[in-house]
């Protein structure tokens, strides 16, 4: 029999919020429509820790995780956050002592596009998911993270009475001017609750549509060309990226409950600046509506 050190009392008596394992890295297995896909997943799983117990049974996280991965082989699941879901409720019952416990998923996901003159095109994206679980049961939540473009419509306007100014009025009010661009990166979450399902490629083209353009890794002259005008007619601060994502959801997702968290981030990797912009809003479907 060997010693559990674990069980012993500290000697400094204190709660801990999260206690667990970061960046466990395991293939899992996710049916979408009539195909298997293998998803490269980082896996994080934390719970509560008393403050009667020297330390967690950190071992317990990694066999849950190996255990559901294994099940995914033969079971494959619909969604990262119905797994999460899986994973939340098996080590909640495994850490006894805890009131609380949290999983969060991510993995690279990659989806067919067609930049503007229909190129085809392999674009990559980040999928989210996150569970969490405590007296009043578990709440999931589902995500995606998407990088595009932003061009910033105060130096556009700048630009354009400066050369009002050297030009005179000839310059016509609905051309696009030069301004400067910045390397958007959105994340939206949004909650997921029981008897719904969420469509995580839903979610990517509600965020790209939201930014001044997508973009691709591969793009020829005229492509590039057309990228650089869609986004310059379309431009945009991290606020306005932020609010037009709300309004997407908010139409697209008509029968979701009141209830329904939601968390929506924009932050822009400024050109001119060495600073970047950040706009972030968490809220209820309940709230945006009134």
């Amino acid at each position: 029999m060997y010693p559990d050190v674990q069980g012993l009392k500290p000697e400094k008596r204190y709660k801990i919020t999260r206690v667990g394992v970061k960046n466990v890295v395991k293939p899992i297995f996710v049916r979408r429509d009539d195909q298997t896909i293998t998803l490269v997943t980082t896996i994080d799983i934390f719970v509560d820790l008393p403050p009667s117990k020297k330390g967690s049974d950190m071992s317990r996280n990694i066999e849950v995780i190996s255990e559901i991965v294994e099940e995914s082989i033969a079971k494959p699941c619909t969604g990262i956050e119905n797994l999460a879901s899986r994973m939340v409720k098996k080590v909640k019952e495994k850490h006894e002592y805890s009131t609380y416990a949290e999983v969060n998923l991510q993995a690279e996901y990659f989806l067919e596009r067609h930049t503007p003159l229909g190129r085809k095109t392999i674009e990559r994206y980040r999928l989210i998911g996150r569970a969490t679980m405590d007296d009043e049961g578990i709440k999931k939540m589902i995500g995606v993270e998407v990088v595009g473009m932003t061009a910033c419509p105060c130096a556009m306007e700048t630009v354009r009475a400066i050369l009002k100014e050297k030009y005179g009025e000839n310059i016509p009010q609905n051309i696009p001017v030069p301004t400067h661009n910045q390397r958007n990166i959105a994340t939206v979450m949004l909650e997921v609750p029981e008897g719904y399902e969420i469509e995580a490629n839903d979610l990517i083209d509600i965020i790209e549509g939201s930014m001044s353009s997508p973009t691709y890794e591969i793009l020829k002259r005229r492509d590039e060309g057309e990228v650089v005008i869609k986004a310059h007619e379309n431009p945009r601060f991290v606020e306005d990226v932020v609010r037009e994502i709300l309004h997407r959801i908010l139409k697209r997702y008509r029968e979701l409950p009141d209830e329904t968290m939601i968390i929506v981030r924009s932050e822009s990797e400024e050109s001119i600046h060495k600073h970047n912009a950040f706009a972030e809003r968490i809220t209820t479907l309940g709230e945006l509506r009134e």
